[in-house]
């Protein structure tokens, strides 16, 4: 009896899960920046999985929480963004697509299990970056999410300034991914970074070994 109680309460245990999303505002677009390691509870099961996914060309959102939540609101929302895309016969806004994730994210809040951060650039507000959580939408120059976060605040909060240029918030976010792949043990890999403006969507991947060292290392 108390070893089928022990399985059964191992079955219903709620599997933790850890990530670091991080997304920042400069004068002409946005960077948005993520480790690449999925974990269930005290398991690595993915390396290098790629949570940053595009919603549109110059519009990409970064996942956090249950990756097949937050993967399938992504491709429910590009699939739509296309749709609307083709209907009003330009490229669509980045409040748009923010806001209809705010929208499933709201609407399922009791079935699903993600956070993402919604960040592009468009020809009416250049580039922005938008938190969405259970019914929340929110513009804010930068923001970051996941277990990873909670490691971090001090130093994005010491360290960003407004009017920072393209390369500045490229090595922001370098860093402050590589602070909290350090101290959280449930994220980790490597470093994929998506540089959005203008004239498109940039993808970088950093290897682990090429991350910059800081004096507690």
């Amino acid at each position: 009896m108390l070893e089928e109680s022990f399985e059964s309460d191992w079955l219903s245990e709620e599997v933790k899960t850890g990530t670091t999303i991080i997304a920042i505002e400069f004068d002409g677009g946005v960077v948005l920046g993520s480790d690449s390691r999925v974990s269930a509870g005290q398991s690595v099961v993915n390396r290098v999985m790629n949570k940053l996914s595009p919603l549109h060309d110059k519009i990409f959102c970064a996942l956090s929480g249950s990756a097949a939540d937050a993967q399938t609101i992504a491709e429910v929302v590009n699939y739509q963004m296309d749709v609307h895309s083709v209907e009003i016969g330009e490229e669509p806004l980045v409040c748009s697509a923010a806001t209809l994730v705010k929208n499933i994210s709201y609407r399922y809040k009791e079935e699903l299990s993600a956070h993402l951060i919604v960040g592009g650039w468009d020809k009416r507000a250049g580039g922005q970056v938008y938190v969405t959580l259970n019914g929340l939408l929110s513009r804010q120059p930068f923001a970051v999410g996941g277990s990873g976060s909670s490691y971090i605040y001090g130093f994005v909060d010491a360290e960003y300034r407004p009017g920072m240029s393209k390369e500045e918030c490229q090595q922001f976010v370098i860093n402050a991914l590589t602070l909290a792949m350090g101290r959280d043990g449930s994220s980790g890999g490597v470093a994929y970074l998506v540089t959005v403006d203008k004239s498109g969507a940039e993808e970088k991947c950093i290897l682990g070994n090429e991350l910059p060292t800081f004096f507690d290392q």
